[in-house]
């Protein structure tokens, strides 16, 4: 069964780094995208970072470039998020996401506040 299990969230201050990991299993594609989406309540669920395994080409949200960087470790089927200078505006429900085709894969989510 094909299944994605996020880690890494948790209480930082503002200015705070945190590193997200998302292992994957049960997958048999080669080709796939993954990244990382967020939500917090009453909005949508919005991209945050992915990238390809076909060229390791990679897309941010304006909202974290220069603060954020996704690596994929593909020997461990992981797929990491190195988030830096952490805002208060970045406290969100973190979602791992893969993307095969156009069939979408979600994990269950890790909590990220950032407050003083």
């Amino acid at each position: 069964q094909a299944q994605l299990v996020e880690s890494g969230g948790g209480l930082v201050q503002p200015g705070g780094s945190l590193r997200l990991a998302c292992v994957a299993s049960g997958f048999t594609s080669d080709y796939y995208a993954i990244g990382w989406f967020r939500q917090t309540p009453g909005k949508e669920r919005e991209a945050v970072s992915c990238i390809s395994s076909h060229d390791g080409s990679t897309y941010y949200a304006d909202s974290v470039k220069g603060r954020f960087s996704i690596s994929r470790n593909s020997a461990d089927n992981a797929v990491n998020l190195q988030m830096n200078n952490l805002t208060p505006e970045d406290t969100a429900v973190y979602y791992c996401n893969r993307r095969i085709g156009s069939q979408n894969y979600w994990g269950r989510g890790t909590q990220v506040t950032v407050s003083s």
